[in-house]
């Protein structure tokens, strides 16, 4: 079975491939990617959800992880996470009352699970977790020194 296509830049980086410079160019032109110039929160979120969005897509825009196709993943993480906070501050009202339901409590821990598990979900598709960040991997271009005293005077062109 045949791996899935990496693109061009993290192939340079892992420096596993010997590619031409015309291949890589070739490459390159096929490669789509998406811009990032319109990552804005939805117009029905809450102003609370709009400033949670915008806090966690810009730090996603900078990284270069988020383009305009992620605004959706990113809604449904908020989402979800809104709602773990609210059956979890449901369960901390219920401890405070005076006379203790089990199953009113057993039913916010088995729905703050679900909330926990879609929220954890969502948070790793978008790298916001530590392990699905260290599965990612973004190249950098890496600045070549001159070697020799003719590269150093010529450039690329010896």
């Amino acid at each position: 079975m045949a791996r899935p296509r990496q693109p061009v830049d993290l192939l340079l980086y892992k420096g596993k491939k010997n590619l031409t410079k015309a291949e890589i160019d070739e490459r390159k032109a096929k490669e789509i990617q998406a811009p990032s110039d319109k990552v804005r929160p939805p117009a029905y979120l809450p102003k609370e959800l709009k400033r949670e969005f915008k806090k966690i897509a810009d730090e996603l825009v900078k990284i270069g992880i988020m383009t305009n196709l992620d605004v959706n993943a990113l809604v449904l993480y908020i989402e979800s996470y809104k709602d773990y906070r609210f059956i979890q501050s449901k369960k901390e009202e219920l401890q405070d009352l005076d006379e203790f339901d089990i199953e009113l409590w057993s039913k916010y821990s088995i729905e703050s699970d679900r909330a926990k598990k879609s929220c954890r979900a969502h948070a790793s598709d978008l790298g916001l977790t530590i392990s699905s960040r260290c599965k990612l991997v973004i190249p950098k271009p890496e600045e070549k020194t001159p070697e020799t005293e003719a590269e150093k005077r010529f450039g690329d062109r010896v």
